[in-house]
């Protein structure tokens, strides 16, 4: 069950990783590369699209599209040059940016934000404290915010069942879950915390209902998590900054993670060339179909 690298993407922040079954292709972003990424596995056949400035993150829609966030906007792409903006979040917090963005059960594009951590010249900025939070936008092109809670760095975005939600602030290293009543969020708990290598980015379900987790900044692993918030099993891989994860495959069996080289010295990369690769490990279960917008 070793992990190894399907495709040398060289990516400064890989993220977003969903698997398109109408396509058999995975597609995701590349924040500070500025592009989105579509690969075949199977056939090796590789597509970049550049986008109007840093992208967040991408989910599929129903009629064959997808939703991008932006670095402040949300849009909808047809796999072509134009982005069509539908709005803007948080114009009022200019020092904010998106983050992770997933479509959910429901058919809605849910989306965290936070304070903006890289720099006019894509060079890291440090911040402190919480300062983003959740929204969801509907097929009908509605945008609300989701909870009054704040987060650092909002990640992961994951559904057990319809009718809760575990998400990640990855500058408190912890994880939370909530109930959803009516497209809000509420009954706050702490879902999993303390686990020291890294800190949690993006995650996914397999088919048996345990979150699969990157664990980013160092972590170098996936985790996977029992229901009840336990890590139940730790797959090493070959990146130290792995960011999203997705069961794809004709089966669902194989799980496939994006990863990122940011802050990374030029004689780390010469060194070790695979970081920012997309890389696969079969972990004996399958995993779940993506939700699309619509």
């Amino acid at each position: 069950m070793t992990a190894h690298m399907i495709f040398p993407a060289a990516d400064i922040v890989g993220e977003s990783l969903v698997w398109d079954d109408a396509r058999a292709c995975l597609v995701w972003v590349d924040i500070i590369g500025r592009r989105i990424h579509r690969l075949n596995p199977a056939t090796g056949e590789h597509q970049t699209w550049s986008t109007p400035g840093r992208v967040t993150s991408i989910g599929l829609r129903k009629d064959g599209g997808a939703i991008v966030g932006l670095e402040r906007h949300i849009a909808l792409w047809d796999w072509g040059d134009a982005f069509h903006i539908v709005c803007e979040v948080e114009p009022d917090l200019p020092a904010n940016r998106l983050n992770e963005g997933v479509v959910g059960p429901d058919g809605a594009f849910w989306i965290g934000t936070m304070r903006n951590n890289i720099g006019d010249d894509d060079g890291p900025v440090p911040i402190e404290g919480a300062h983003g939070t959740l929204y969801r936008l509907t097929p009908d092109l509605t945008l609300s915010r989701v909870t009054e809670d704040l987060f650092g760095i909002t990640n992961t975005l994951v559904w057990p069942t319809p009718g809760r939600l575990v998400t990640a602030d990855s500058l408190a290293n912890a994880l939370f879950s909530y109930e959803i009543r009516d497209g809000h969020l509420s009954g706050k708990r702490l879902f999993q915390t303390g686990f020291e290598r890294g800190v949690p980015d993006g995650s996914c379900l397999d088919a048996e209902g345990f979150l699969w987790t990157a664990r980013v900044a160092g972590g170098a692993c996936l985790t996977r998590t029992a229901p009840s918030g336990e890590i139940v099993q730790v797959e090493n891989l070959p990146c130290s900054w792995p960011t999203s994860c997705a069961f794809g495959g004709p089966d669902f069996a194989t799980l496939f993670v994006t990863s990122a080289r940011f802050t990374m010295t030029a004689e780390y990369l010469q060194a070790h060339p695979h970081e920012g690769g997309i890389f696969a490990v079969q972990p004996g279960i399958r995993g779940r179909l993506a939700a699309r917008f619509g």
